[in-house]
């Protein structure tokens, strides 16, 4: 690839750019909402249904980063590959990716649906028995939706390769409305409870799956697989899917694994506190939707830079990208401090102990999230765009280990703080980030990977 020059016509216009990330906002927005809805419609069950439901997504989350690591490695290739104008190579890093998310994605589901009680145990150790009966009910369900998550992102993953994030979120939207109405009509109108949440979120998987394949099959598509031997192993382009796909779901793996180890210390604090944890983890994800959106786009837009050599333009954008997201971000947050807060906790059946710790972790993240999160999170992905997954990696997990779940178990072992002191160490994890992202992203050194 050779270096751009700054009079290049510019590969997105404006509109093209507003096409890509209003969806991939809504996107977000609505496959935040499953979890967010699950809990707050099992909630009518009681804290011990919130508490089990809220310790398998912990997990669940665990597994649809791996999945989506991986996508992004198949996303990365494909944009490059669309860049610099090989469309055979695009649609046969298309039918690669496919077949890695597929073999992993089932014999992840087959050990999760059989050693899930083991799992559960052995990382939050002694709960309470209603909880883990919940959480047993929910992971045995959410386990069977794995290869359907795994399918629909990596087809998704291959739209917004090519620029296109509309379908991504129809099929979003599909799989949110019959997960609601699932919801609905199986807790409240059939009683079921726990079980009903995941069936319903489990068929709304299924149909988002079938929804994104059947449009990626259709013959205008770029990146459709012609034909069952396409899937067929191809080691070079394998290679370099792993290349990023692989550090990143390390990076990912590894992030959430923390999470998970920091959950268990919350486990010990009480069923309110796990309540009031889940709540706020659930209402503060929705607050960082533009934010995160801006970083998926931008494995589209920079990727698709570098693949036709255009550096300058690949430099100019992300700084753009950056920008735009710190604006979401600070209109998002701002919000929930001053009146989104109360108004979004009042659906849920809190007792007055877990609304009271969990509105005080609401606020502490809306004031941190103005400084950190994008140069935490979406930074980053414009690094991985260019390839430059492993450099994320290493700081990723060098800080979440050292700076987030060191610190949690010394405040909360050693000190017996509480519950606040845990989202402290989350803090400190994300300025750490940002620090050596920032850094890295000044100096250009992200710019210089190859990835074709």
């Amino acid at each position: 690839m050779t270096d751009a020059s700054t009079t290049s016509r510019p590969l997105f216009n404006r509109q093209q750019l507003i096409s890509l990330f209003l969806p991939l906002v809504a996107e977000q927005a609505l496959s935040i909402s499953i979890g967010l809805a699950d809990t707050l419609m099992v909630s009518s069950v009681g804290e011990a249904a919130v508490s089990g439901v809220s310790l398998v997504d912990s997990f669940n989350v665990l597994m649809i980063q791996l999945l989506s690591a991986l996508a992004t490695g198949g996303a990365v290739v494909a944009s490059q590959y669309i860049g610099h104008r090989e469309p055979k190579r695009a649609k046969a890093s298309a039918a690669q990716i496919m077949f890695i998310m597929i073999s992993l994605s089932v014999v992840t589901a087959v050990i999760v649906a059989v050693g899930r009680h083991a799992i559960l145990r052995g990382i939050f150790g002694s709960i309470d028995a209603d909880v883990m009966r919940y959480a047993e009910t929910y992971f045995l369900l959410s386990a069977l939706s794995y290869p359907f998550i795994g399918v629909y992102n990596a087809g998704a993953a291959l739209f917004r390769a090519q620029g296109n994030s509309k379908i991504s979120m129809l099929s979003s939207l599909v799989m949110n409305v019959v997960n609601i109405g699932g919801n609905a009509i199986l807790i409240y109108g059939f009683g079921m409870g726990v079980m009903g949440a995941a069936t319903a979120s489990l068929v709304s998987r299924m149909i988002a799956c079938f929804t994104v394949m059947f449009l990626l099959q259709k013959p205008e598509c770029a990146l459709r697989i012609d034909h069952l031997t396409d899937l067929k192993p191809d080691l070079d382009l394998i290679k370099r899917i792993l290349k990023v796909g692989i550090p990143a779901g390390i990076e990912n793996g590894m992030f959430q694994i923390g999470k998970l180890s920091v959950s268990s210390l919350t486990s010990t604090l009480g069923t309110a506190a796990i309540a009031a944890n889940a709540v706020a983890g659930n209402i503060s994800s929705f607050l960082n939707v533009p934010a995160s959106a801006v970083g998926i786009g931008a494995l589209t837009v920079v990727g698709q830079c570098l693949g036709a050599g255009e550096k300058a333009q690949a430099k100019r954008y992300s700084r753009l990208l950056l920008l735009t997201a710190y604006a979401g971000d600070w209109a998002m947050n701002l919000s929930g401090l001053f009146f989104l807060n109360k108004l979004a906790l009042s659906w849920f059946n809190l007792s007055p102990d877990a609304y009271g710790m969990a509105l005080e972790l609401m606020v502490w993240f809306n004031a941190v999230s103005l400084i950190l999160w994008p140069s935490s999170f979406t930074l980053p992905n414009i690094l991985r765009a260019a390839g430059d997954a492993a450099f994320t990696m290493t700081v990723s997990v060098i800080s979440m280990w050292v700076f987030r779940v060191a610190f949690c178990y010394l405040m909360v072992l050693k000190f017996h703080c509480g519950l606040l002191f845990i989202w402290m160490g989350m803090f400190l994890d994300w300025a750490m980030r940002s620090l050596f992202f920032c850094v890295r992203f000044v100096r250009g050194r992200w710019m210089e990977q190859k990835v074709i």
